[in-house]
C-alpha cells in the first residue's frame, strides 16, 4: 500500500529549514537537524526535497514570494506618485531591519554563502538583486526624473545599506538617515561633477 502524503509535510519542512538558515546560515544546518527539529523522517524530507540545495532554493523563493507581496503592500500604500512608491520600498525594508528577529537579509547572507556563480542558491539570491534593480529602475522611469538609472540606483543602496547596517550595528539611528537620503533621492536631481 503506498503511503499518502503527509497534510502541511512540505510547508512544515520549510518552515523549519528556514528559521534555522537565518539563524545560523545556510552551510552549518545539516539536513539531519531539519529532520531532527522538524520530527519529520528522513524519507519524508526527501519526498519533497531531492537535495539540501533544492531545499534551500526552495526556501529562498518563500523569501522573495515574502519580499513581493510586503514591498507590493508598500506599494500600493504609497499611493500613485512613483517618487512616494520608492520611498515607500526604503520605509518596508526599515521596518524588516526594525523587527527584533531581524537576521540579515536572506539573499545578501545566502549570496556570501554561495559563492559559485553556477550554484542553484547563488543564481535565485543573484535574480532577486536583479530583479529588485529592475523594479526600482521601473519606478524610477516613472517618476520621470532626470537621472531615473541613478535614482533607482541610489535606492538600491540605501536599501542594501540598511539589511547591511540592520544586521550588524542595529538600525536606531540609521534607519532615519536612510528615509532621509531616500526622499533626497527622489527629489533632488545629482549635482554636475
Amino acid at each position: 500500500m503506498a503511503r499518502r502524503p503527509t497534510p502541511g509535510a512540505r510547508d512544515q519542512i520549510l518552515d523549519v529549514a528556514s528559521r534555522l538558515f537565518l539563524e545560523h546560515g545556510v552551510h552549518p544546518v545539516g539536513l539531519q537537524q531539519i529532520i531532527d527539529e522538524c520530527g519529520c523522517g528522513k524519507n519524508l524530507l526527501y519526498r519533497h526535497f531531492a537535495s539540501k540545495d533544492e531545499l534551500v532554493v526552495a526556501y529562498l523563493r518563500r523569501c522573495r514570494q515574502e519580499w513581493e507581496a510586503i514591498i507590493g503592500q508598500a506599494i500600493r500604500q504609497a499611493g500613485d506618485d512613483p517618487a512616494r512608491q520608492l520611498v515607500a520600498v526604503v520605509r518596508a525594508v526599515a521596518s524588516q531591519v526594525r523587527d527584533p528577529g531581524y537576521r540579515g537579509c536572506p539573499f545578501l547572507n545566502t549570496h556570501a554563502e554561495f559563492r559559485d556563480p553556477g550554484h542553484p542558491a547563488h543564481l535565485v539570491a543573484a535574480g532577486h538583486f536583479d530583479a529588485l534593480r529592475r523594479q526600482l529602475q521601473e519606478l524610477a522611469g516613472r517618476a520621470r526624473r532626470p537621472d531615473a538609472h541613478g535614482v533607482a540606483e541610489r535606492i538600491l543602496l540605501i536599501v542594501y545599506g540598511l539589511y547591511s547596517v540592520g544586521a550588524v550595528i542595529g538600525s536606531q539611528d540609521t534607519v532615519p538617515h536612510a528615509i532621509a537620503l531616500a526622499e533626497e533621492a527622489v527629489r533632488v536631481p545629482p549635482a554636475a561633477a
